[in-house]
C-alpha cells in the first residue's frame, strides 16, 4: 500500500478522532481507513493509536508523527501542484483559519472573490477564536487579530483593526451620549469576553492613553452579538470597526466620542516558518493584502 495514502489516513484519523470521521473526510470506509493506519503501524513497527470502542487517542509515537506528517503531506501536494500549475493554474485545497466574526464578516467574502479567479482551487475555512496550531491542524494560512509571539510563524501585516464605541439612536435618546471616557461610568456597557480584558476599555486623545473600567449586564463572546445588543438599545458596544460595517451603514448604531481614538491592533496573515511557501498560498496572501484595502473593512 502507498505510504502517502497511509499517512493521509493517519493524519485524518488523528485530527478527526475516529476512523469513521476520518473515512468520511477522505471518502473512504472506516474499515479501509483503519486498514491503512494498521499497515502504517506495521511498516513503522510502532503503535500510533490507543484504540477504544468510541475513540482513538495518540500514543507518544503517534504524537511525534502528527507533529510533522501534515507539513510533509502539504509539501508533497504543493510540489505536485506547482509542477502542473504552469499549464492549468492553481489547484488543490487551501486550509484557512480565522477568528469567527472576522471570518464571517470579511474572510468568507474574500475567499469567494479569490475562488472566482481560481476555479480549480478548493477551500477549507475553519472559524475559531482560539489561536489554532497550524502544524497539527494542517492549516496553510491563518488570519489573526493582535500580536503573536510564536517564533514558528511568519507574518504579513494586512492592516490594523480599531475599536469604535457605538450605541443605538434609541439608547442615546433615552440615556444621552458619553462625551469622554469618564462618562462611561453612568452607562450600560456590553462586554465582549473575547477581549483579553473585557472590562478594560482603552482610548487615546492627543497622544494620551485613557483607561476606564466598565460594568455591564451583558457579557458575550462575540463582537457581532455585542453589536446586535447595541442595535436593540441594550447599551454601549466597544468593538472592532469591521464588526460594525453594516450596522453603521444602516444607521442602526451611531459612533460616539469621535474625538477619542479607540484601541487598535494588527491584522495579519500568518503561516509556518521554515517551509517553502506554495505559490497558491503566496497568491492568496497577496490577493488578501490588496482586497482588504479595497473592502475598507478595518
Amino acid at each position: 500500500m502507498d505510504l502517502v495514502d497511509q499517512l493521509r489516513a493517519f493524519v485524518a484519523t488523528a485530527q478527526a478522532g475516529s476512523f469513521t470521521a476520518a473515512g468520511e473526510q477522505l471518502g473512504l470506509s472506516n474499515r479501509l481507513t483503519s486498514k491503512y493506519v494498521a499497515e502504517l503501524e506495521t511498516r513503522l513497527g510502532v503503535r500510533l493509536f490507543q484504540r477504544t470502542t468510541r475513540r482513538v487517542g495518540l500514543t507518544p509515537s503517534g504524537a511525534d508523527l502528527l507533529a510533522r506528517a501534515p507539513a510533509l503531506l502539504d509539501d508533497l501536494d504543493a510540489l505536485l501542484g506547482e509542477v502542473s500549475e504552469g499549464s492549468r493554474g492553481f489547484s488543490g485545497v487551501i486550509r484557512v483559519s480565522a477568528p469567527v466574526t472576522f471570518g464571517e464578516v470579511y474572510v468568507t467574502g474574500m475567499l469567494e472573490r479569490f475562488a472566482r479567479a481560481n476555479p480549480n482551487l478548493s477551500f477549507d475555512l475553519r472559524l475559531d477564536d482560539r489561536y489554532v496550531d497550524l502544524a497539527s491542524d494542517g492549516i496553510d494560512l491563518a488570519f489573526r487579530l493582535g500580536r503573536s509571539e510564536m517564533l514558528s510563524l511568519k507574518m504579513k501585516r494586512m492592516g490594523a483593526w480599531r475599536a469604535v464605541l457605538v450605541a443605538s439612536p434609541d439608547y442615546i435618546a433615552a440615556n444621552g451620549a458619553p462625551q469622554t471616557p469618564e462618562d462611561l461610568e453612568g452607562h450600560a456597557c456590553i462586554l465582549d469576553t473575547n477581549r483579553a480584558q473585557p472590562r478594560r476599555w482603552v482610548f487615546e486623545r492627543d497622544g494620551q492613553q485613557i483607561v476606564r473600567q466598565v460594568q455591564g449586564r451583558f457579557h458575550v463572546n462575540s463582537a457581532r452579538a455585542a453589536v446586535e445588543l447595541a442595535r436593540r438599545g441594550m447599551g454601549l458596544a466597544y468593538v472592532p470597526r469591521f464588526a460594525l460595517h453594516a450596522a453603521l451603514a444602516e444607521g442602526a448604531v451611531t459612533a460616539l466620542m469621535g474625538d477619542h481614538e479607540g484601541e487598535s491592533g494588527p491584522v495579519s496573515a500568518v503561516y509556518l516558518e521554515g517551509r517553502a511557501l506554495p505559490r497558491k498560498i503566496r497568491a492568496l496572501i497577496d490577493f488578501a493584502a490588496e482586497d482588504i484595502t479595497r473592502a475598507d473593512i478595518l
